[in-house]
């Protein structure tokens, strides 16, 4: 048994969770949606075994690093958050519909990941020889899966308030099966409240890295740009609620801005702008 093959499975275990929680909004059958979630934790479940046997198969190989060091992987692990913060959301506010909004975000990661990337383990450029790799991708990460777990609730709260304004939300409708959008709001800004301080501390923890690895710890590099503009985003979003009671639409329209310039900052940088991070083309 290999990751790879893990990983395959996990993929399959998404995929068919999400079919599932489409069929549960079509059907509205309660057991429909335990069976959409038990098949997300399942995949979870196997997922987080094919992480570990892959750092286990990093070993063997005599590199022995933590299976965070290029695009497949941290795609791989990027899924892997997003599954977790919404197991969290779940089980915390018994809101199991979110699942149809925000295992489409792993499943798409995976896929992308299983069907279109090198998924060899290399050993590590002398940039990611650090501890603080492990520190900076586990923090950052944590945040970007809870602004993902935002903006899914942020796209239920917009579907459920303009069907709400059109006279569509009837409590026995497929916006009953919807949470309040009072909760659709607090939910969104729940979730952010996860996320924007996990995006500080990999900020944190970025920069160190960088000073271990450069000698510098801001360098204005763009991917330290975007993230820097990621972080004012979010931090717009909480300043907005505080002092201006910024809530309903403009927060959801922002949370789904802030996720966009999240997935510009992990994918879009890396992928087509050069600095201090172009090996994250295939690196990271």
């Amino acid at each position: 048994m290999t990751s790879s093959l893990l990983f395959n499975v996990t993929t399959l275990a998404y995929m068919a969770s999400m079919v599932v929680f489409f069929a549960f909004l079509a059907s509205k059958n309660k057991a429909i949606g335990l069976t959409g979630s038990l098949l997300a934790y399942a995949g979870f479940a196997i997922q987080t075994l094919a992480i570990a046997l892959r750092w286990k198969e990093s070993y063997d190989m005599g590199y022995g690093h933590a299976p965070l060091s290029n695009l497949y992987e941290s795609v791989v692990f990027f899924s892997w958050t997003i599954i977790l913060i919404y197991m969290f959301i779940e089980l915390k506010y018994k809101y199991r519909i979110v699942g149809a909004f925000v295992v489409p975000f792993a499943l798409l990661g995976m896929a992308w990941a299983q069907l279109g990337m090198h998924s060899g383990i290399e050993p590590l450029v002398p940039a990611l020889q650090s501890n603080w790799l492990l520190y900076h991708v586990v923090t950052c990460f944590l945040g970007y899966a809870a602004f993902a777990v935002a903006c899914g609730i942020s796209i239920m709260y917009l579907v459920k308030a303009r069907s709400e304004e059109a006279g569509g939300g009837a409590a026995g409708g497929l916006m009953g099966m919807f949470p309040p959008i009072r909760v659709l709001d607090d939910l969104n800004y729940r979730a952010i409240m996860i996320g924007f301080p996990l995006l500080t501390l990999g900020i944190i923890t970025g920069a160190a890295w960088a000073n271990y690895a450069w000698g510098t710890y801001w360098s204005w590099d763009p991917k330290e740009t975007w993230s820097l503009i990621v972080w004012f985003v979010y931090a717009a979003f909480l300043h907005a609620r505080f002092t201006r009671g910024w809530v309903g639409k403009r927060a959801a329209w922002l949370s789904i801005i802030g996720f966009a310039a999240t997935i510009f900052c992990y994918l879009g940088v890396n992928l087509f702008l050069s600095g201090l991070h172009s090996y994250g083309s295939s690196k990271m």
